[in-house]
């Protein structure tokens, strides 16, 4: 997501990949899990008073009710695509209602503190790892710590028998706990390969999004989000998943962190490429990744996928063409398409060949998401913990 910065005389701003908006030569740092307390607001104190006006001879009770504290709420929305607001608040809190007074008057409740997330952020409670909530759509609410109710006052306790009660109730404490959210991008196809096979060229080349492009393994760290179009009401969001390797499912590189954004892909796109390094081999690069795959969740492996080689303009990747095909059609792949981004050749063809499989895959047939492990289940010495394997 980091671009190149803007010349100082350019007045035209540049736009950066995963955001909706221009940015003017800043750099948007990608946050995709953050851990905070969350503390909903006491509820107010009932209050304990009686009336002393003239023409009421008789008086009576007069403490109202305290006001209900504040909740926490975390409120989805597509403007945001990552949880870097949320990173250095370590406490949210809500304000308390406020006490019951006299005269009848109650006490104001306290005012829910909302705070936005992006869209695909899921919120785990931090110390059992279950999941609380998926926000998985825009606009889409939750509650995470609810506020305290407010305390009754003498006024409610008043009946036939003690007309001058002597008490009023307390507010109940609100809520308190720590979650763990975690943001797993929402895309319709997500691009996975080993480093160097070019991911981001093929994203920069079919959509807006501008990622950083180099000669050399891990240049992208953090996901890229890009919007193919084919024409009017014909578009679908491509991301660029980096750092999954060998190991990548037990922790291995950057794979672990960002495995999760592939979760909610309807379609995998698998690059494949001949690598200047002798010892890679782009049908064992598809192996291993669908390992990891396979490793991480069962269900992401029996995701529907299409398979691709890219930098076809090569002589070498040409000349090995036939071979991986071959490979690929004794694993069950029959189709096999070669593109090259530097030159567009077969690049239309790809993507209309997605936009097939998409019509072919839906979101509602996507399975739940896999199940994060309790702190009781982690493994020593992983603060984060890996999917259950049992």
């Amino acid at each position: 997501m980091d671009g190149p910065p803007a010349s100082a005389g350019s007045a035209k701003p540049q736009e950066l990949a995963g955001t909706r908006g221009p940015c003017y030569g800043l750099a948007v740092q990608f946050v995709d899990e953050v851990e905070i307390e969350v503390v909903a607001g006491d509820g107010g104190n009932g209050c304990i008073a009686f009336r002393r006006e003239k023409f009421r001879p008789l008086g009576g009770p007069s403490g109202g009710d305290g006001g209900h504290g504040g909740s926490v709420v975390l409120h989805a929305h597509d403007r945001l695509r990552t949880l870097l607001d949320l990173r250095y608040r370590r406490k949210i809190t809500a304000p308390r209602g406020e006490d019951g007074k006299g005269k009848d008057m109650y006490g104001a409740a306290g005012k829910d503190t909302v705070l936005l997330v992006p869209v695909g952020t899921q919120v785990y409670d931090a110390e059992t790892g279950a999941l609380i909530a998926d926000l998985d759509r825009h606009d889409a609410k939750v509650t995470v710590a609810k506020g305290g109710l407010g305390g009754r006052g003498n006024i409610k306790f008043a009946t036939p028998y003690d007309r001058a009660p002597q008490h009023a109730e307390e507010g109940t404490p609100g809520e308190r706990r720590r979650i763990r959210l975690e943001l797993k991008l929402i895309a319709d196809v997500g691009v996975v390969g080993f480093p160097n096979v070019g991911k981001s060229t093929f994203i920069a080349a079919v959509s807006r999004a501008r990622p950083k492009i180099a000669d050399y393994p891990f240049t992208t760290l953090v996901p890229n989000l890009g919007v193919a179009s084919l024409g009017e009401d014909r578009s679908f969001v491509i991301a660029d998943i980096p750092g999954i390797v060998e190991g990548a499912s037990e922790g291995a590189g950057l794979g672990l962190r960002f495995l999760r954004h592939v979760e909610r892909n309807r379609v995998l796109l698998h690059v494949l490429t001949v690598d200047p390094d002798p010892r890679r081999d782009p049908v064992a690069d598809f192996d291993t990744l669908m390992r990891e795959l396979r490793t991480f969740s069962p269900e992401l492996a029996e995701r529907p996928m299409l398979v691709a080689v890219s930098k076809a303009d090569l002589p070498e990747v040409a000349e090995a063409l036939p071979a991986i095909r071959a490979a690929m059609a004794e694993r069950g792949v029959d189709t096999v398409p070669a593109f090259s981004s530097a030159t567009r050749q077969g690049l239309d063809e790809l993507l209309f060949a997605i936009e097939r499989l998409l019509q072919d895959s839906p979101r509602a047939n996507l399975p739940p998401p896999v199940r994060r492990p309790s702190a009781a289940e982690r493994p020593h010495g992983d603060a984060k913990g890996h999917p259950d394997q049992r």
